[in-house]
């Protein structure tokens, strides 16, 4: 495992996709589509989100997109993969989507989800 990688989810659905295409073991967290200052403040010293590669992968609707600023608020060192505005959710984004999105930032991936 990489330990000083981290991503940023919304739910446990959006966990399992990606580990599903991942090909290393990469921590994964999940915020549950909530936010607040307390919950932040406990996963920020949980993970020490300060002091490691901390990427933000959340869904293209709203509230995606409210936690993406809050998330980028708070962590303004963080790197931004995005899905696109036509899939809405990642747990509902092609593999393959996926997949390219994580290339892109040099993850991983298991080729299978690469050849259609």
């Amino acid at each position: 495992m990489d330990d000083n990688r981290i991503i940023i989810v919304e739910g446990l659905s959006d966990k399992r996709m990606l580990q599903k295409v991942m090909k290393e073991s990469i921590e994964i967290i999940c915020t549950y589509g909530t936010f607040g200052v307390e919950k932040f403040d406990g996963m920020l010293e949980k993970y020490d989100l300060d002091y490691r590669d901390v990427y933000i992968f959340v869904d293209a609707d709203d509230p995606g997109v409210q936690l993406r600023k809050q998330l980028t608020a708070e962590l303004p060192h963080a790197r931004q993969l995005y899905i696109p505005d036509e899939y809405v959710e990642v747990e509902t984004t092609p593999e393959r989507v996926l997949a390219i999105e994580l290339i892109k930032h040099n993850f991983n991936i298991n080729p299978i989800y690469l050849m259609y």
